[in-house]
């Protein structure tokens, strides 16, 4: 099945107000920046971005256009506030999470990624030490007090353990070097990160591309992300853009 959709608008376009979007990327590797683009062009309303650990640090003006657009809702990562207490009083995502205007919504990267792989997995939830004595333990740790909730533990093998729920988006924008038009892709070394986990969690999951090959030119051993997780396929040109620290 040929998954190519022409254009980064067209691929999003019925993206509705109110999606959970599943948004990849370690600060600036691997984030699907022409989608997220295409989405603020779209204006789409009171949207939830799932993260994996800091890609909207990583694409700064994009997530300074959301914020200035009123398009997000609510943020949930691992890393989503910078280290400088002068830049984050100069970030418009910061202010207003410090506000109450956006929520966020914090887990360890581990615990994340565990989440999308669980999702992906059809496992409901799971047990975790990852977090036990802190305040992880304690609560969800999110900005907005009534949504902060007592979470279960359990000794397993003498061992304390945290539930954590699975996470399970509407969509999820995915960035891969190289795919196919079947959906079947390639991610460039550390730009995998959360990609592949995330591509096989959400309802739907949208793939751009650098480069667009015809089915059978990607060598099987060279899949990451198996088209049967893709459903929509879009050419992008490679991003380009300066790295830096916060």
């Amino acid at each position: 099945m040929d998954k190519v959709i022409s254009s980064v608008d067209e691929a999003i376009a019925d993206i509705p107000d109110g999606a959970v979007i599943a948004i990849p990327g370690f600060f600036t590797c691997g984030v699907p920046r022409a989608l997220l683009q295409a989405l603020i062009r779209k204006g789409t309303k009171n949207l939830t971005l799932a993260c994996g650990c800091g890609p909207l640090l990583g694409a700064a003006e994009e997530m300074r256009a959301l914020v200035k657009n009123r398009q997000v809702k609510k943020v949930i990562d691992s890393y989503a506030l910078y280290r400088s207490a002068t830049k984050g009083m100069q970030d418009p995502f910061e202010q207003a999470v410090r506000a109450g205007e956006i929520e966020l919504e914090v887990y360890p990267m581990g615990t994340m990624a565990e989440k999308y792989r669980a999702a992906g997995a059809g496992i409901p939830a799971f047990y975790t030490p990852t977090g036990v004595g802190s305040v992880v333990e304690e609560t969800v740790v999110t900005n907005i007090e009534a949504n902060r909730a007592p979470k279960e533990t359990r000794i397993i093998n003498g061992r304390k353990y945290i539930l954590e729920y699975a996470l399970k988006p509407d969509y999820a924008f995915v960035h891969a070097l190289i795919g196919d038009r079947e959906g079947n892709l390639r991610y460039a070394k550390t730009a995998r990160n959360f990609n592949h986990v995330m591509a096989t969690a959400a309802r739907v999951t949208i793939a751009e591309v650098e480069n667009l090959v015809e089915i059978g030119e990607l060598d099987g051993d060279d899949v990451h992300t198996p088209g049967v997780y893709v459903h929509r396929v879009v050419k992008v040109e490679r991003p380009r853009f300066a790295i830096t620290i916060d």
